[in-house]
């Protein structure tokens, strides 16, 4: 029998090295924040299948024989003119039900920075840079297409935005077993980049602004803001309340913008941020967690995923292709082709480049919870630029441009191409996290909480 192996001792005079472990990026964050996104997901992903039959029909409307119906309804003008209201059906989808989908970005925006694990800038700092590389790269590269066209250099912003609903659809039927990081940081990315995206809205497609109604419009703004904080209790448990205050409010704040010159929705993301995040327990010792901003989640996000965004894409997405000399025309079109090389090449090249630098410039190693080529899927996906993009594209060129078509053809084709391309990819990564995932759920103490998220250091 031989006996068991010594330990080796260390020498004589020295001390052995403490084991540091160095930091990890992109990890599970908390349960409680796992189990929201999960709940946004889940809903997102009915958005995003309405999302895509809106768009299907009406490619298709637009290019039957009955065309000239949906461009008819389209651009049936409705509303009041001294208000600056007399807008097109088209007009008030981009306009008006847009910005509930941009109030509910603004509003997860402040809750992930305010309430949620973003709020620690080494969990933040990975995905909002993350999201900044994915703006830029897409631009710089329309913009090196389309260098030569000062016309067409205008549409430099189209491919900057990631489709949430678009997206997580795709990932919610490819991806089950992905881990939750991952989804969490598409998320992020999506969010973050729609407020960029917005942002750029704000700044560069601005014209004619009028700095009288820009400045009233900060007054029932500054009341909705007082009110929903002062009286968050109050509208927490009276719901009703909330609805015949706060959104007349809202409404005049939104149509005061839209007078000023800047795009509606930047009062969506506006009134989003005025909404409070943290709940008041009856002591009034500030408790972390949703307060009044989960009613008006709860209550908009089934507008904004079944209604808003699925009708504007409906009027947005309906484009005469003309047959396939005509699809040929618009694909060669330098904006479509800026679109295409910005949202298939420049999403994924900007996010993985981004993550990538930051781990060595930290000297950071990528979670143990998945591999970089579950980053580079996910960075595929964020190529899906839908609802934004045919925003910006609108804004860019005018409804109707020939250039307008072009772009429009370009989302279209960058938004598929992007999707099939992410499923290559994740598909066969989430076959190989099917069997840890099953691990996992049995993995759990009788507090129901996983041991991943509680042995964490």
């Amino acid at each position: 029998m031989t006996s068991a192996p010594q330990p080796q001792q260390p020498q004589s005079g020295t001390t052995p090295p403490p084991s540091s472990p160095r930091r990890t990026i992109l990890g599970r964050g908390s349960y409680a924040e796992a189990l929201r996104i999960g709940e946004i997901l889940r809903k997102e992903t009915v958005g995003g299948a309405l999302l895509v039959a809106a768009a299907v029909i009406a490619l298709i409307w637009a290019n039957s024989p009955a065309s000239d119906s949906y461009f008819a309804l389209r651009d049936f003008k409705v509303g009041y003119e001294p208000w600056h209201l007399e807008l097109s059906l088209g007009a008030w989808a981009a306009d008006g039900l847009l910005a509930i989908f941009f109030f509910l970005v603004g509003l997860e925006l402040k809750r992930e920075f305010v309430a949620g694990d973003l709020r620690d800038l080494r969990k933040s700092i990975v995905p909002v840079a993350a999201a900044a590389g994915g703006v830029v790269v897409p631009a710089v590269i329309y913009g090196v297409v389309n260098f030569a066209s000062p016309e067409t250099l205008r549409g430099w912003a189209i491919p900057t935005a990631t489709d949430i609903a678009f997206a997580v659809a795709v990932l919610a039927i490819i991806g089950s077993h992905l881990p939750s990081a991952l989804r969490i940081f598409l998320l992020t990315l999506a969010v973050v980049d729609d407020l960029i995206a917005i942002s750029i809205i704000a700044f560069f497609y601005t014209s004619d602004l009028q700095v009288g109604p820009l400045l009233l419009a900060l007054v029932p703004l500054a009341v909705y803001a007082f009110l929903a904080h002062k009286y968050r209790r109050f509208f927490g448990r009276h719901a009703a309340s909330a609805w015949l205050i706060l959104l007349p409010l809202g409404i005049v704040t939104w149509a005061l913008v839209h007078a000023s010159g800047i795009h509606a929705t930047v009062a969506g993301v506006l009134l989003g941020f005025a909404v409070p995040v943290i709940r008041s327990q009856a002591s009034g010792g500030p408790e972390a967690g949703p307060g009044l901003a989960e009613i008006f989640e709860h209550r908009f996000r089934p507008i904004s995923a079944g209604i808003a965004v699925p009708i504007f894409a409906f009027f947005s997405a309906g484009v005469a292709v003309g047959g396939w000399d005509g699809l040929i025309s618009a694909l060669a079109d330098p904006v479509a082709l800026g679109i295409i090389a910005g949202l298939v090449l420049g999403k994924p090249i900007g996010i993985l480049g981004t993550t990538w630098i930051l781990t060595k410039a930290t000297r950071a190693t990528l979670d143990s919870s998945f591999k970089w080529i579950d980053i580079f899927g996910v960075a595929l996906l964020a190529g899906i630029g839908f609802t934004v993009s045919l925003l910006v594209a609108e804004l860019s060129f005018g409804q109707g441009s020939l250039h307008d078509d072009h772009a429009k053809v370009g989302i279209l084709a960058a938004s598929l191409l992007a999707a099939l391309l992410a499923t290559a990819v994740l598909r066969t990564r989430n076959r190989q996290y099917r069997q840890a995932e099953e691990l996992e759920k049995v993995d759990a103490d009788q507090d129901g909480i996983p041991d991943v998220y509680q042995d964490r250091r």
